[in-house]
């Protein structure tokens, strides 16, 4: 259902994140455990680190109308939005730039090739 391994299961269990159930040996997840667990898939997904992920679900627990919770997504999101504008912004820079190198290389290829073969000649 959610295709993740036992491995990342324990992991976010180790860090308090999830709290299965158990039923002698085995882990029982409980449907807060998975919403919490697609929470956390989708919060890796969008680039947000566990600290933030972590006080998501702290908020979504300690607010039944979960006004502060989305007031800190809110907040969260606009700072990841800005940084991947910024990213976009530095990549596409670099693209013109090594686009630029590039074609001032094919330029000097070009240039030089016809020396070579009329030398050769």
């Amino acid at each position: 259902m959610l295709a993740i391994t036992p491995r990342t299961l324990r992991f976010y269990e180790d860090r308090g994140l999830i709290t299965p159930g158990r039923v002698g040996a085995i882990r029982v997840y409980t449907r807060r455990e998975i919403a919490r667990m697609q929470l956390i898939l989708r919060g890796k997904r969008l680039g947000f680190t566990l600290s933030d992920i972590t006080e998501f679900l702290d908020l979504y627990d300690a607010d039944p109308q979960h006004v502060e919770q989305m007031r800190a997504l809110a907040d969260r999101v606009r700072q990841r939005i800005d940084r991947l504008d910024a990213q976009r912004d530095a990549i596409a820079e670099t693209l013109d730039e090594l686009e630029k190198i590039e074609a001032q290389a094919l330029e000097r290829i070009a240039a030089s090739t016809p020396e070579r073969s009329r030398a050769a000649g």
